[in-house]
């Protein structure tokens, strides 16, 4: 790589890894006061815990050698030794740091659905073991050579668009996070309209952070193409977001009456995600169309967790899932090219949808078999009477806010 290029990678690498805070920021504001620091606490633990199984093997098992491993072998280079003397050595663990903050975020984004209630140690034993089982060998599905890489070829169809991981990251993480708030039920007192958010600044800033960071996100990989379609991705990444917003408040609007910053902080969100796996193969004029689409249809999925009694925290479900397959399915009918009113036929619509569905259904069966488990060995959840108390103080021994009176 030229010295662009590389500096170039670490700055989105940057990014990305800024977006994980960023997710605590976002969902910490959106908790109760007394739970501000456990939620901040799953993301922070996601991204310790994350980056060293990723160095130690997760890199490995996301290449695969044939087309149906399950994924790759994580001790062919335990701890990136191998990797460290090799003759390209600066490009490659530049690539592993890259792609080691898609995997931190895509399990910190899973902690979102089980806000309040979940003991710290039986998250970072979950975080572990799903990323082992689950999100390695997604990626190595995906990216790495496996299976969905290789559907269109295998089906004599396109191939699967997932540019930058609305199936590997969003799908997955919102499947995961659907099995989590089964396994680990209601929070005391479960209705609509009792959890308000605590801090909405902090929420706004969290979604900024998300909205910054998002450009390493989608534009990073491009790195390996000498960015040659940096700008298409860059202008898909604002007109999609910005038309989330706006899909989103105009639900908001005529639903509740009231237009609001979470509303808008959500739909930035939404959009994001919608576009992250069609940002560098959808004009600007179908992105814009797609943000208005995921903002509209995600404000109305968030109230799906009432109506089918599934305590989704903060929304998980209703803004990555849905918002995830929202974009993935979106690219069957206007990927540049490949679309069915884009020049295509519907071969694109159904590698979407076989890759996004199958890897929904592997997220969600393993995370909610490993979930029960531990429920069921050392205990996933908190006792309510601690849960009442507040799970800062009673997990973590902290509480977010000292206030003084005078």
């Amino acid at each position: 790589m030229d010295t662009g290029n590389i500096a170039w990678v670490i700055m989105a690498t940057a990014l990305v890894l800024f977006m994980t805070p960023g997710v605590a920021f976002f969902y910490g504001g959106l908790v109760k006061a007394k739970s501000v620091v456990s939620m901040m606490m799953m993301s922070f633990g996601a991204l310790g815990l994350i980056a060293v199984l990723w160095i130690l093997y997760g890199y490995n098992m996301t290449a695969v050698d044939g087309v149906w491993d399950f994924a790759g072998n994580p001790f062919s280079d335990f701890g990136l030794g191998s990797l460290a003397t090799g003759e390209s050595a600066n490009t490659d663990l530049l690539g592993a740091a890259y792609g080691s903050t898609f995997a931190i975020i895509t399990v910190a984004l899973i902690s979102g659905a089980i806000a309040d209630r979940a003991k710290f140690g039986a998250w970072m034993i979950f975080a572990g073991i799903w990323a082992t089982l689950v999100y390695f060998p997604v990626a190595a599905w995906v990216w790495g050579g496996g299976w969905i890489m290789n559907l269109g070829e295998t089906l004599g169809l396109p191939e699967v668009i997932d540019y930058a991981g609305g199936t590997v990251v969003h799908i997955n993480a919102g499947a995961a996070a659907l099995a989590l708030a089964l396994v680990l039920g209601k929070r005391v007192g479960f209705q609509k309209g009792f959890d308000k958010p605590h801090n909405v600044p902090l929420t706004l800033l969290g979604a900024a952070i998300l909205w910054f960071g998002w450009f390493g996100f989608n534009a990073g990989a491009e790195w390996a193409n000498d960015l040659a379609g940096t700008g298409l991705i860059v202008i898909n990444t604002i007109g999609a977001t910005a038309a989330a917003i706006i899909g989103w408040l105009v639900v908001e609007k005529f639903k509740d009456g009231k237009p609001t910053s979470v509303g808008a902080a959500s739909g930035a969100v939404a959009g994001l995600v919608a576009i992250t796996p069609s940002c560098a193969n959808l004009e600007p004029g179908w992105a814009l169309l797609l943000g208005i689409v995921a903002g509209a249809v995600c404000a109305l999925a968030v109230e799906l967790k009432f109506k089918l009694g599934y305590d989704d925290s903060l929304d998980v479900v209703g803004i990555h899932l849905v918002g995830g397959l929202i974009g993935a399915l979106y690219l069957g009918f206007f990927a540049i090219d490949t679309g069915l009113f884009t020049g295509g036929d519907l071969g694109q619509l159904a590698t979407q949808a076989i890759a996004a569905f199958a890897v929904l259904i592997y997220s969600f069966v393993l995370a909610f078999i490993i979930g029960f488990a531990i429920e069921k060995t050392i205990g996933f959840r908190i006792k309510n009477e601690d849960e009442l108390a507040g799970v800062d103080t009673t997990v973590h021994g902290e509480s977010g806010y000292k206030l003084e009176t005078v």
